[in-house]
């Protein structure tokens, strides 16, 4: 494995992270006090060509590699603060884009896909229930076939987008007795007859990132919106939560790098007892700490990356990404607080929302716990 990004590839994570300076960075602390989705910056996203970048050209994307749509995440997430912008974008990407180029059919990807990278549309994912989250494949909402129709019924919960989303990847059960077995995936757009965005919900982080519930009341469509074959969608879903497994965090490690030099530049100018806070001990460690997960973090996630470019096995990994990551993020974000002391708990510096945020990466796409199931399994213990 090579363990350099190419000139290309540096090229591109270096327009992303002046893109996002420019561009997405703007008025943040009233903006997620006022839990605001950016449009606009959803809009320049697209046109800067992020949404497409897993995408081939036939399709409105840029048919970047996994390793390149890594470096330029990491890259959106050094220069931008809205944690939440790029956790929607993720989603879109990872549970809409991805599910449909791999399993849609000719005419679902020719009728999607190019709004999908353009931004004209917006993709939300309805999987989790109020009583199947970890166990997703409990779910409860039902599909029965009708002709050459699909009926849906049931409460989807935790729909990042639901409320500003122009497209579903929606998923049932023709029977919870065949478990993952009788798992059925659908594309609905917004407007079909039975769809309806429920309660907003509100959030202790990325709370520029909607979220709401999906409900699903006598909710018919056509068989031309099953996403993959009826009583497959398990493998859908899975296809879905593989990838964004494997790269949803890369933003939070651009964050991570951000916070390292944020944390390194104030213990070399802030002074206390006669001398630079990086003299103390107590102080230098945490930010050698913070070095050290970020340094792991970054080379775990382009193994990833890499592992998926070669068309190789990534499931453990990508679970092993997900877990380690997550709690690093975490553990960076309350090491930079404690190091900026009483400033860095203020809204001011930014520290503590980023904390709020971190919180989040250990819950969506599988759980902490979840994760460590996964990779269990993966050593057949």
């Amino acid at each position: 494995m090579d363990f350099d990004l190419t000139a290309e590839q540096l090229s591109l994570q270096k327009a992303a992270i002046d893109f996002a300076r420019a561009e997405l960075s703007s008025d943040m602390i009233r903006r997620d006090a006022e839990r605001a989705f950016s449009h606009d910056g959803w809009k320049k996203c697209a046109a800067f060509g992020v949404h497409g970048l897993p995408i081939p050209e036939e399709f409105g994307g840029s048919g970047s590699d996994p390793v390149t749509t890594v470096a330029v995440m990491e890259g959106l997430g050094y220069g931008s603060p809205d944690q939440g912008l790029l956790f929607s974008i993720n989603a879109h990407m990872w549970t809409n884009s991805i599910p449909l180029l791999i399993y849609g059919t000719a005419e679902q990807k020719q009728k999607y896909l190019p709004g999908l990278c353009d931004g004209s549309l917006i993709g939300a994912n309805g999987a989790s229930e109020p009583n199947a989250g970890s166990d997703v494949f409990s779910m409860r909402t039902r599909v029965t076939k009708s002709g050459n129709e699909y009926i849906l019924d049931g409460t989807k919960t935790f729909v990042t987008n639901a409320p500003v989303a122009d497209l579903f990847a929606v998923y049932g059960t023709l029977d919870p007795k065949l478990g993952a077995t009788g798992i059925c995936g659908f594309i609905i757009e917004k407007g079909t007859p039975g769809l309806s965005v429920g309660k907003k919900m509100d959030k202790m982080g990325l709370r520029t990132s909607p979220m709401a519930e999906l409900v699903l009341e006598n909710c018919r469509v056509p068989a031309a919106a099953l996403l993959g074959r009826e009583g497959r969608g398990a493998e859908v879903f899975s296809c879905s939560m593989g990838w964004e497994r494997a790269c949803i965090l890369a933003t939070c490690v651009g964050t991570m790098r951000r916070q390292l030099e944020r944390c390194i530049d104030y213990a070399r100018t802030r002074k206390q007892f006669g001398q630079p806070i990086g003299k103390f001990q107590s102080v230098a460690n945490r930010i050698v700490d913070m070095k050290l997960r970020y340094e792991t973090a970054r080379l775990m996630i382009y193994k990833v990356g890499w592992l998926m470019q070669k068309n190789k096995s990534a499931d453990m990994d990508a679970a092993m990404i997900k877990l380690y990551v997550s709690e690093a993020f975490v553990k960076s974000c309350l090491d930079a607080v404690q190091i900026h002391g009483g400033s860095g708990f203020m809204t001011e510096l930014e520290f503590e929302r980023e904390l709020r945020d971190s919180v989040g990466s250990t819950l969506y796409s599988g759980t902490t716990e979840i994760q460590r199931n996964i990779i269990a399994r993966g050593l057949r213990i």
